[in-house]
């Protein structure tokens, strides 16, 4: 199991930040050869599911995730959003926080435990830079995105 952290301040208003980070389906496009499918019926709120399968072919694995805290930012408060990993071969959880940052932007935290089973932990560094570096990608990518 590894942990890492990721902090952004984009130049963006808190809403819209949390509007591209927590827009399920676009992970899928950033995330390089992943595709994001929403299980459950919108509006994304507490029992949202969602999966990411990743791969090609027969080499693909699936990060099933449900929502478990939903708090939409507002009047100046950060919100916060938690994923838990329900899969057979990814677990760990996911925190997304977004609240207002220095001179107008947001402020963005990616928190989150990452583990798959059968892996053993000498291995875990390699995962947790591998991990941070596609994580932090993906996060950059959401938050350009229009």
């Amino acid at each position: 199991m590894v942990t890492f952290l990721l902090e952004r301040t984009p130049p963006l208003p808190t809403d819209e930040a949390w509007r591209r980070l927590t827009e399920w389906p676009r992970h899928g496009d950033v995330v390089p050869l992943t595709r994001v499918t929403v299980e459950t019926a919108g509006p994304t709120g507490v029992g949202t599911v969602f999966v990411a399968r990743t791969g090609v072919g027969p080499l693909t694995f699936d990060d099933r995730m449900e929502v478990t805290v939903w708090r939409p930012p507002a009047s100046g408060t950060a919100g916060l959003c938690r994923l838990e990993k329900r899969g057979r071969l990814v677990t760990g959880w996911a925190e997304i926080e977004v609240g207002p940052g220095p001179g107008g932007r947001s402020r963005v935290v990616w928190r989150e435990e990452l583990g798959f089973r059968f892996l053993p932990g000498v291995v875990d560094p390699v995962v947790r830079r591998v991990a941070r570096y596609v994580f932090g990608r993906a996060v950059n990518r959401l938050l350009r995105w229009a």
